[in-house]
């Protein structure tokens, strides 16, 4: 198997495109631009424990603003990021600076998008999330029903911009809306190099939302960021990302969820290790197993696995890569023994967003001609993108080498 070939070729390459800016400030961190917005108004706020400002989280300084924070509304993994993928999140409740309590509304347990019960009386919301620029990433979805539904209330939204740490550029099929489920909500590619502001601005701009109305929506942009920067996360955007290794390694390991292969839940390295009992590589053995707040029953669960770990090639050449990098894919599908087995359905399609990819793998297409099948999907997407970016965006010459 030649997995990995093309990293020292290119690796010199690929890397001197890239900004490495270390003055990037997100736009929780933009008070002047919103806290006074929020002022003695009634606030919901979409967000989970990430949401800190400077020592306290976002919720008690405004509340020491006097900021009245009615609801709290958390996403798949819970207010405080501490269940695995797919787990069913119940209400909870926050304790404030203040020593009171305001009530967290699950939306990742018996439903997805707030009721109109869940949004009485609030004036504003305020959205905080910190993505990773991969569509099968549930944190839009949970945006996505969060917009229609204030919409439909025409409750003003106010969304404080993060950085992506893969939107350096854009690859993948875009979903075709015949797959739509909660792991693809909009039709855009597997990997869409926007900011979640950015991509929030296409679904309400472009009549995306179920109820097809517009939502009242304003964008607080990050500082000293652009398509190019490369930026570097402090914390966890999931349970299962849980440093910037995992993070790179996402958007090119992400459709293995749909296969019978382990990508490592359930060890400490998730995301960075692929395999499996009778894998043919034998770079590495691990063993996955059950792991409260991180993973339930993992693939493989207390059986030695076969595969390769992928830490070093994240850091030193997914951090760079512009493009999927579909060799793993290709390549473990050829070396598995039982291939009838190798696909898990419906979920593989629903990741891929299309049964076309699945269908070519199996025919052994080659990459080139996969690329080739998304190219006029890409093409129109990009158009529609460029409409809605608020960031300088990144080096087009740099897609293609």
């Amino acid at each position: 198997m030649k997995l990995l070939r093309k990293y020292k070729v290119i690796f010199i390459l690929i890397t001197i495109n890239f900004k490495l800016n270390c003055q990037y400030i997100p736009g929780i961190e933009q008070t002047d631009l919103y806290f006074d917005k929020l002022k003695s108004k009634n606030i919901g706020i979409l967000c989970n424990n990430n949401s800190q400002l400077r020592d306290k989280h976002l919720i008690d300084s405004l509340i020491i603003y006097g900021t009245k924070i009615k609801k709290i509304f958390a996403p798949e993994h819970g207010f405080y990021i501490n269940q695995p993928d797919g787990e069913k999140i119940f209400n909870d409740k926050y304790k404030t600076i203040k020593k009171n309590y305001i009530p967290i509304i699950s939306l990742y347990g018996d439903k997805y998008k707030p009721t109109p019960f869940d949004l009485e009386g609030i004036d504003i919301m305020l959205i905080d999330l910190q993505d990773v620029g991969v569509r099968c990433f549930t944190y839009i979805s949970t945006v996505y029903y969060m917009l229609d539904a204030c919409a439909q209330k025409q409750i003003p939204v106010i969304l404080l911009d993060r950085a992506n740490p893969n939107g350096h550029f854009i690859d993948g099929p875009v979903l075709d809306m015949k797959f739509a489920s909660f792991v693809g909500v909009v039709p855009i590619p597997l990997v869409y190099g926007m900011t979640l502001g950015e991509l929030v601005m296409m679904i309400n701009g472009e009549h995306w939302l179920p109820s097809r109305d517009t939502c009242m929506l304003e964008v607080i942009k990050c500082k000293n960021y652009t398509h190019d920067s490369l930026i570097q996360l402090n914390f966890s955007p999931s349970p299962n990302l849980p440093n910037m290794a995992s993070v790179y390694a996402y958007p090119h390991l992400v459709l293995f969820e749909g296969t019978n292969m382990s990508v490592g839940r359930g060890t400490d390295k998730p995301f960075l290790l692929l395999g499996s009992p009778d894998f043919c590589i034998e770079d590495t053995i691990f063993i996955p197993v059950s792991i409260p707040g991180k993973a339930i029953k993992p693939p493989f669960e207390n059986m030695q696995c076969k595969g390769i770990n992928l830490t070093n090639f994240s850091l030193h050449f997914l951090k760079y890569y512009r493009k999927i990098y579909m060799d793993l894919l290709l390549e473990t599908y050829k070396c598995y023994n039982d291939k009838e087995k190798f696909f898990k359905l419906p979920f593989f399609d629903r990741l891929a967003g299309t049964d076309i990819l699945r269908n070519q793998i199996v025919q052994g297409a080659s990459i080139n001609n996969i690329r080739a099948s998304w190219k006029i999907d890409l093409e129109n997407f990009m158009q529609i993108r460029q409409k809605y970016l608020l960031y300088e965006d990144f080096s087009k010459e740099t897609m293609d080498y």
